[in-house]
């Protein structure tokens, strides 16, 4: 991996003026969140912005080929590198096309997606490498001896199924090493962190194809594989953003296929589908039409350009390999027709009934709204919600701000809720505000966090994607 600083000094040299615009005006307190946010956060999250809506645009393929550049493996980590073969037969993927077709709207056309073909998935087993110095050097030996060597500092059940963000065209399990690790060390478990397809070049549902293989490997293993089967009960869905999203969307199919009696036969065997522990989730994105209000009012507190700021006509990727895509669409991941659906935005999910315990830690940020209604929705079903919004704090904050002690205490409690689903423990429906500098909490009502219908919301929703459907394609997120 290259090291130099060349690269970086070029990048930040010409946010100079900026930094210092940013560091006077918040010292003498006529920053916009100057009342929020340290002299850190204020350099962090301007010049972030700065980045996604000055810098002049890039191609899709340049910018995802630049996103998948993780750290170096060094340190208190282990990275056990595995590959998930494809099962012997391809039921696993007629259920997921019964539960996409099953989640439709009445009148909904069939079809409106490309079917993915089934392909080996590949992920990364991470955990916390106890006996490492912060100098240690990755082991020299096969990628079974080091889930063998992993598995000796693991001390509890936990295993978190995760997926990483990044809109879903962007980023890589080795690019979230540092936040798998953390999770890892905080439940003293282990994180199976999937390589799912990005799009532009594999659009819905092919990573959710790849997340349902990726649970079906841990619950029901091939010949070959390093991990023994892995009860249900001790698994959690995580991710952030996107992440969260195909998060969402994996528990919805497994709820919908459960509903239609399903079971799916995996390797030979007639499988039942399970549901997991629990769901545990970071500014997860739950609207790829950006309906909610929050998409433009929380513009202030977020490095990504809110709704009607001008950037999407600015940042219009240039033509690339990639993208457009053959044949055309307007939207990076998902085809017009399907913008809406419960298994692209879980924002239009109806029922949650049966689901294991959620939860959502989100920020103040473009994203919060639709957080709000997928988790007051989900309360009002009776499912065990756990919802904390951490005030003026921006997307996905606690891997951006690691220093900040909210931060820490959004880890910690992220951590925590994991371990308590896992071992069991009665998860009650609970909501929080934390303040911003002091960390006070005010209790939220989970139930009555939105004064939204599901009509009303449904409505903005296919409102939004009429809207989109007409323009240029707007990726939310370069992060």
């Amino acid at each position: 991996m290259d090291t130099s600083p060349i690269p970086l000094i070029k990048a930040i040299l010409p946010k100079v003026p900026l930094m210092g615009k940013t560091t006077i005006y918040h010292t003498l307190g006529l920053h916009e969140n100057s009342k929020h946010w340290d002299l850190r956060t204020a350099l962090t999250i301007d010049i972030l912005r700065s980045f996604i809506v000055d810098s002049p645009p890039e191609s899709i393929s340049k910018l995802q080929r630049l996103s998948l550049r993780g750290p170096e493996i060094r340190g208190r980590i282990w990275v056990s590198r595995a590959t998930m073969p494809v099962p012997s037969e391809d039921n696993i993927k007629v259920a997921l096309f019964k539960a996409i077709e099953g989640l439709k709207e009445p009148g909904d056309k069939s079809g409106g997606y490309r079917e993915p073909e089934l392909l080996p998935v590949e992920a990364e087993w991470t955990g916390y490498r106890a006996g490492a110095t912060k100098n240690s050097n990755e082991l020299r030996c096969s990628e079974e001896m080091k889930y063998q060597e992993m598995m000796k500092d693991i001390t509890s059940k936990t295993t978190v199924l995760y997926f990483h963000g990044g809109a879903y065209y962007l980023m890589d399990p080795a690019t979230h090493r540092p936040t798998a690790k953390k999770l890892a060390k905080l439940t003293k478990g282990r994180c199976f962190s999937v390589r799912y397809r990005l799009a532009p070049q594999n659009p819905f549902p092919a990573a959710l194809l790849d997340a349902l293989v990726s649970y079906f490997t841990l619950l029901y293993p091939p010949p070959g594989a390093f991990h023994e089967p892995v009860d249900p009960q001790h698994i959690v869905f995580a991710g952030d953003s996107a992440g969260g999203n195909l998060s969402l969307v994996l528990l919805q199919t497994l709820l919908e296929l459960r509903r239609q009696g399903h079971k799916i036969r995996w390797n030979g065997e007639e499988c039942e589908i399970h549901l997991p522990a629990g769901l545990a989730l970071c500014s997860p994105w739950a609207d790829l039409t950006y309906s909610s209000e929050s998409c433009k009012k929380n513009g202030v507190f977020d490095y990504l350009p809110p709704l009607g700021s001008g950037a999407e006509e600015r940042q219009q990727p240039p033509p690339c390999s990639i993208w457009p895509a053959n044949p055309p669409r307007k939207n990076i991941y998902a085809e017009d027709a399907v913008l809406c659906h419960p298994l692209v935005s879980p924002l239009a999910a109806k029922s949650w009934e049966g689901s294991c315990p959620i939860y959502i830690g989100t920020g103040t940020e473009l994203l919060t709204d639709e957080d709000k209604f997928v988790a007051q929705v989900a309360a009002t079903q009776g499912v065990p919600v756990v919802f904390e919004q951490y005030e003026a704090m921006p997307h996905c904050f606690a891997m951006v701000l690691g220093t900040l002690p909210g931060s820490k205490l959004f880890f910690q409690r992220w951590s925590s809720f994991i371990t308590h689903v896992v071992e069991g423990e009665d998860i009650k429906t609970n909501g929080r505000l934390i303040k911003s500098k002091t960390l006070q909490e005010a209790s939220l009502e989970v139930e009555r966090l939105l004064p939204s219908t599901h009509d009303e919301v449904r409505a903005r929703m296919r409102e939004r994607s009429t809207e989109l459907s007409e323009k240029n394609p707007y990726p939310m997120s370069k992060l």
